[in-house]
């Protein structure tokens, strides 16, 4: 059996119906602000990862919203803490419990926005490896990057390059960085 909202008289043509309830609102702001604040983190984690197919549109969206994310954060962050202020009032305990975890997600969201955890994930390759093209079991179709300085040459697999980003190394006596 289902319950409709009691009608109050009319205004005009159509019944004025009572409102649902007092907090849905409430609730509603809180986890649309919770979502944001979540969203800011943890879409860029999830779109720049390394070994995954990255596509354009998402890539432009994730790094849109990597720039923006501390202050998008604290903002959706401290909304999000008003409202859960306001509501824990009225509450019972495992509402609170549920806006407990929430908030939890929140500050770590936020927290995380204002570190550069792309630099834990894409590090540096510390010690270079390096083998013969005779004993190199790189597919004929993978892609290298070369360096040649006078009789000394190297060649970096693309698939790891995008990985760590960064390789130091010395060719014929020069020190260089290699990236991607």
């Amino acid at each position: 059996m289902t319950t409709s909202p009691r009608v109050h008289g009319q205004i005009g043509n159509l019944p004025h119906r009572e409102p649902e309830s007092p907090h849905l609102r409430l609730w509603l702001a809180f986890s649309l602000s919770a979502i944001v604040a979540i969203g800011f983190f943890f879409i860029p984690a999830f779109v720049i990862r390394p070994f995954s197919y990255q596509a354009p549109r998402a890539l432009v969206v994730a790094m849109a919203l990597r720039q923006r994310a501390p202050v998008g954060t604290l903002v959706a962050g401290l909304i999000c803490l008003v409202l859960a202020l306001v509501l824990w009032r009225a509450i019972g305990a495992w509402r609170k419990s549920l806006i407990a975890l929430v908030m939890i997600f929140v500050a770590f969201s936020a927290t995380m926005a204002r570190l550069n955890y792309f630099e834990w994930m894409f590090h540096p390759i510390d010690s270079q490896q390096f083998i013969a093209q005779t004993a190199s079991k790189l597919d004929s179709k993978e892609m290298i990057m070369a360096v040649s300085f006078g009789n000394d040459a190297r060649a970096y697999p693309i698939r790891q390059m995008a990985y760590h980003h960064v390789l130091n190394d010395v060719v014929a006596g020069t020190p260089i960085a290699v990236t991607y």
